[in-house]
């Protein structure tokens, strides 16, 4: 409970839609990051089922949807998706909030020391000088403690990169590719089922993230267009 009040108040303290100039802009991003939230909630219970209990290849009984927990993984790709998905029926034209994106980091840290509060996420048996014990003593590959230092880390350098107009209005997306890139590598440290031959579901969904995150990259580009001068009117 502690974890999730934190990252509330920490979006409460630093509410993304502040630098947003336009009212009528600003009003639309509300109700767009609203509908977003829902669509990453449900993006993270999907992810959860799929990873966690390997449906639809395996059948899976609806009262297993509010049982099993959550996933960042999915939260960040449904979230996504939903987003670009609102932005044409709302006729937002703001480019990405990049306000947005240097907090994030900072609220999915404080989500993994939940994780390691309550001993979920764990990590694969393991006799590493990194290794933690779990609640039984067994010694394993403390993954959400990787993930918690990975995202402090993000979120630094997104505050820096912010404040110097570095990757402006594409850190979210090199958010997704550099968490789709990591998570990729780290789930075959964590105790994850195999969905798809060796590799997990998050996997999997650590790929589409990457590949979200790529195009939007490529979307965002700055325009290498010279720009053509023009006369004065008279």
């Amino acid at each position: 409970v502690v974890p999730v009040l934190a990252g509330l108040l920490l979006a409460a303290l630093f509410p993304s839609s502040r630098g947003i100039a336009d009212p009528v802009e600003r009003s639309k991003y509300r109700w767009i990051q609203a509908l977003t939230l829902i669509g990453a909630l449900l993006g993270a219970k999907l992810a959860a089922v799929i990873g966690d209990l390997g449906w639809p290849l395996e059948p899976v009984g609806l009262d297993a949807f509010f049982l099993v927990g959550r996933s960042i993984t999915g939260a960040l790709l449904f979230g996504f998706l939903t987003a670009e998905l609102l932005k044409k029926p709302f006729d937002y034209r703001t480019p990405p909030n990049d306000r947005f994106a240097m907090i994030l980091p900072f609220s999915i840290a404080i989500g993994r020391v939940g994780c390691m509060l309550v001993g979920c996420c764990g990590g694969r048996e393991t006799e590493s000088l990194f290794a933690l014990p779990d609640e039984h003593g067994v010694m394993r590959h403390p993954t959400a403690l990787y993930d918690l230092l990975f995202h402090l880390g993000l979120g630094v350098a997104f505050v820096a990169m912010q404040r110097r107009g570095v990757m402006k209005h594409r850190l979210f997306a090199l958010h997704l590719v550099l968490y789709g890139t990591f998570r990729f590598f780290v789930e075959f440290l964590r105790d994850s089922r195999l969905y798809a031959g060796p590799f997990s579901a998050y996997q999997l969904f650590s790929v589409a993230m990457l590949a979200c995150g790529l195009f939007s990259l490529w979307r965002h580009a700055p325009s290498t267009e010279p720009i053509q001068a023009t006369s004065p009117a008279t």
